[in-house]
């Protein structure tokens, strides 16, 4: 049993990232609860942009980009180019 516990603390801690928390506390609270919708998609949060509206949250699922304003209305077609 102590084993298996062991086993989940180390796979959490590897997906556990300092910037992603980052990330998620710069996100307003109606964009956190649509980022996590994304997320049970496979999409992950990979940056923020200030404009003048507020913060776009960017977010991508293989090459697949989706935005989330910062009212909480998902894109998962937005005309944007994500450079590598």
């Amino acid at each position: 049993m102590h084993a298996v516990l062991d086993r989940e603390v180390l796979l959490e801690r590897r997906q556990y990232s300092p910037e992603q928390s980052s990330l998620w506390d710069k996100l307003s609270l109606a964009q956190k609860f649509a980022t996590s919708s994304l997320t049970q998609f496979g999409y992950d949060l990979t940056f923020i942009r200030s404009s003048k509206s507020g913060n776009i949250a960017v977010l991508l699922c293989d090459n697949n980009a989706a935005t989330i304003s910062n009212d909480g209305e998902i894109d998962t077609s937005p005309n944007i180019t994500i450079r590598p």
